[in-house]
């Protein structure tokens, strides 16, 4: 993701603190209608909204000729003449109140819609971040970003101090090509200094009707920490890196994500942290934004600690494969009764090896094997039962 510039308006409230006045005040309609306007000039119409427009008006041309010869024979069936001209003006009245409720019910969304941007724009602008109304693929490494079609993020805000943070709604569509699903999510993609290993903390208080976020992954990169961390969330690394997770969520980092987090799904991929919650994350409501706010705040303290982590299976791969014996020493050095090895002077460099880049997932052949195998045994159980009661009966 290219990063805005940092030159960020002021904030007009002390740290710690947000102006929400923004989202509940009284408005000026004339400013709202200012603000729609130079919208609608700085963003065009779609060809998706086109589309959406012929197809709507196609559909009206081929389902008002239909209904009206309806109507009309109706009318003929029930009083010859006399009942086609009643006919044709319940059809009028009919058609013309269809019109008007749904150019009223437009006009309304468009009016909402355009005042929730209104109301997040200045929302933003008093708290020190920028405001955008849409994004297409965002190009998020997150887990969430990866999945389906149609990806998209709306009402996003950035902030980019004391470091880049960014709130958004984000919606992608599945399909198993006969019915499609459109996923929706809040999240909060927060920088972070260096690359981590790949780490998803999956809460349990979220996953209802057995909707997890780790669902996909293997169950034998699942690791336990101490004290009640299990009780809140389910943590995943990836394998041979479990003393970098317990080094990366120590005791006092683990009581940051259950007091303050232990709603959110958690997901830390390359140099990200990726909070995600089934609901609205930018809405209108001051309650959600403090909320969030308290989370990402009481995180931000402990990400400069993340910061020192180094993965030292770089070290080796950086190491010369036969190291040559120590290079004499110059002419004139004073000599020293040891040499100290440079690879242990030289910190491993910023990064993560690959096998802990990316969690591995769970083999969609086992899933097959679990579907047939028991389709399977419902279609033969019966028949075995069948024959070992004629095999005991006799």
């Amino acid at each position: 993701m290219t990063l805005p510039p940092p030159a960020a308006p002021p904030s007009r409230t002390p740290a710690g603190f947000f102006d929400a006045r923004a989202l509940t005040e009284p408005v000026n309609p004339a400013e709202v209608d200012a603000f729609a306007r130079a919208h609608r000039r700085a963003n065009p119409t779609t060809a998706g909204q086109i589309v959406a427009w012929v197809l709507a008006i196609v559909a009206l041309l081929l389902i008002v000729p239909v209904a009206g010869v309806l109507l009309l024979g109706i009318g003929y069936a029930i009083g010859r003449d006399g009942g086609v001209l009643l006919g044709g003006l319940v059809g009028l009245l009919l058609f013309g109140g269809l019109t008007v409720g749904v150019i009223a019910l437009v006009r309304r969304a468009n009016r909402q819609r355009a005042l929730t941007r209104f109301r997040l724009s200045r929302f933003a602008a008093a708290n020190a971040m920028t405001y955008l109304d849409r994004i297409d693929a965002p190009p998020l490494p997150g887990l969430i970003f990866q999945a389906g079609s149609g990806r998209m993020s709306t009402d996003v805000l950035r902030g980019t101090a004391p470091r880049f943070v960014e709130f958004g709604n984000y919606q992608y569509t599945t399909s198993n090509g006969k019915q499609s699903q459109t996923h929706r999510w809040g999240y909060v993609a927060v920088k972070l200094d260096v690359p981590l290993p790949n780490i998803i903390l999956d809460a349990l208080g979220n996953n209802t009707l057995g909707r997890s976020l780790a669902a996909g992954f293997r169950r034998d990169q699942r690791l336990s920490l101490e004290g009640d961390f299990d009780r809140y969330f389910s943590l995943y690394c990836p394998e041979g890196y479990e003393v970098d997770a317990l080094y990366l969520f120590t005791p006092d980092v683990m009581a940051r994500f259950i007091d303050h987090a232990a709603e959110l799904d958690v997901e830390i991929v390359d140099d990200w942290l990726f909070l995600y919650t089934k609901r609205e994350a930018s809405t209108l409501d001051p309650a959600t934004w403090a909320w969030l706010f308290g989370a990402v705040g009481a995180l931000l303290v402990k990400l400069d600690q993340w910061a020192r982590w180094r993965d030292e299976r770089l070290r080796a791969q950086a190491a010369p494969a036969a190291p040559s014996a120590a290079s004499p020493p110059a002419p004139g050095a004073p000599a020293l009764p040891f040499t100290a090895p440079a690879t242990l002077l030289t910190p491993p460099p910023v990064g993560v090896a690959p096998p802990g880049r990316r969690l591995r997932r769970r083999s969609p052949w086992i899933i097959v094997g679990i579907v047939l195998g028991a389709v399977f045994l419902v279609t033969t159980a019966p028949f075995a039962l069948g024959i070992l009661v004629m095999l005991t009966s006799r």
